[in-house]
């Protein structure tokens, strides 16, 4: 590890590189809590068509990871993908993906810590989910102040629990093969009406959205990028390698479970399907550690997301985006830790907040939103090199514009899918179109008035669109 960087007075302090920002990364995708909590419902939707589903969203993720990582070496500033778009598409467009993100930002937190009550209540049976999420977030908050440096091995530490879980999963999969592969790819089933009945690719299309919500945040490398050394020419690297590993660490588990189910009609039934597996295969002892585990994953998820979270307000601050006095909150970094403590503190109090709004209304605000958002940053590419406003990225993306095309003719399929759901995909759809159109007006009612929004970099100097 090298020395620690200079940074600007009251700005954040390079002390990370590539190891440090990964292991936060990939803490914050949390493979594990993925597989047990958001795949599940790619079971429900797409049956054994899971791993068709998660293997094509694999495809689009590294489409995406492309376009992230060429962005974030241009510019690799805190406030993520708001200020990625903004620099290429304009300041109307970037407040309004930062008024998605924010949304995206205030209740995942809450949606985690909410999940976590499940597992924890294999062991210890009667908990209230609620309370338990609110006292998650607030430990997460308060360790999410000190050093950042501090808090990736802490998240690295949690997270090799997680990943030894995964591993247990395919163990245990792969050592009771039911059926081979052929039969996940030619003769996918899902569950209707108590049969099971062959997955359509309306079906499996459907649930690309959750698919693609699994392996979501390897682009959040970039939120960390003012604390890494070298930033623009490792960020790329960080947020390549996490999709990589976030990749691996969640298809291999789903393929073994769905090979190795005794049983795939009752699996597919089950609440939680993974569980489900692990009691039939290997035992409720063995369950009851999983579970375990999987609540550590997530309690690791929501204190990189909390530290994420504040990054960005500390960057929203930073560009003057709220009232005088929360800006220069925001903006506040801590003496000793050097973390922007105020911005981390109101991370935890949104998500505490978030917490009573119930967890299926958190999945359907939260869903289709951060589709949008990576068809902007898709646009974002092309504009950028048509414009010559990212030749200066340290990185570039092979094949060009290959990546971007191919990212937006796949998600433009999945918010297709999502617009046919009456139950989730259409109303979540709806409420961030509305977030859109309301930041729009803040903006132009707002911030256009006053002069207009200047996005700034770490070093206070002014990014002009």
């Amino acid at each position: 590890m090298k020395a620690d960087t200079p940074s600007p007075p009251g700005g954040l302090k390079r002390s990370m590189r590539v190891i440090g920002v990964l292991l936060l990364t990939l803490s914050s995708i949390t493979p594990a809590s993925s597989v047990f909590v958001i795949v599940r419902g790619v079971f429900h939707q797409a049956g054994t068509g899971a791993f068709i589903s998660m293997a094509a969203t694999a495809v689009v993720s590294l489409c995406v990871a492309f376009v992230y990582a060429e962005l974030s070496s241009a510019f690799p500033i805190a406030g993520g993908e708001y200020c990625m778009v903004g620099k290429t598409l304009g300041p109307a467009a970037g407040f309004a993906i930062l008024a998605l993100t924010a949304l995206g930002n205030m209740l995942a937190p809450a949606a985690l810590a909410l999940g976590a009550g499940e597992y924890i209540s294999a062991a210890i049976p009667g908990l209230n989910a609620t309370a338990l999420g609110i006292g998650m977030i607030v430990v997460t908050t308060l360790m999410g102040v000190l050093h950042v440096r501090m808090n990736a091995w802490v998240t690295g530490a949690f997270l090799a629990l997680e990943v030894l879980a995964l591993v247990v999963l395919a163990v245990l999969g792969f050592a009771h093969i039911a059926r081979p592969l052929s039969e996940l790819v030619s003769h996918p089933v899902a569950l209707s009406n108590g049969a099971l009945q062959p997955a359509t690719f309306a079906l499996i299309g459907l649930s690309a959205a959750t698919s693609i919500f699994a392996y979501n945040g390897y682009g959040s490398a970039v939120y960390f990028a003012e604390e890494m050394q070298e930033a623009p020419r490792l960020v790329a690297r960080a947020i390549m390698w996490t999709l990589v590993l976030a990749v691996a660490t969640e298809l291999v588990p789903v393929t073994a479970v769905l090979m190795g189910a005794p049983d795939t009609k009752a699996l597919l039934g089950a609440s939680n399907p993974f569980s489900f597996f692990v009691e039939t295969v290997g035992g409720h002892s063995l369950n009851v550690v999983i579970s375990l585990s999987i609540a550590l994953a997530i309690f690791n998820a929501v204190l990189a997301t909390v530290m994420q979270n504040g990054r960005f307000f500390f960057s929203t601050g930073r560009d003057e985006t709220w009232h005088s006095l929360i800006n220069s909150a925001f903006m506040r970094t801590h003496s000793r830790f050097n973390s922007p403590w105020v911005a981390t503190l109101a991370s935890g109090a949104t998500a505490i907040a978030a917490c009573f709004v119930g967890i299926d209304l958190l999945l359907v605000l939260t869903g289709t939103g951060i589709v949008i958002v990576y068809i902007t940053l898709c646009a974002s590419t092309i504009v950028g090199r048509w414009r010559r406003l990212s030749t200066h990225a340290a990185y570039r993306m092979p094949l060009f514009p290959l990546a971007p095309i191919v990212g937006l003719c796949a998600l433009g399929f999945v918010i297709y899918t999502s617009w046919l759901d009456p139950t989730n995909g259409l109303p979540s759809l709806e409420v961030n179109l509305g977030c859109i159109v309301v930041s729009l007006l803040y903006y132009r009612f707002a911030l256009a008035r006053r002069g207009g929004w200047v996005l700034r970099g770490p070093d206070d100097e002014a990014v002009t669109p």
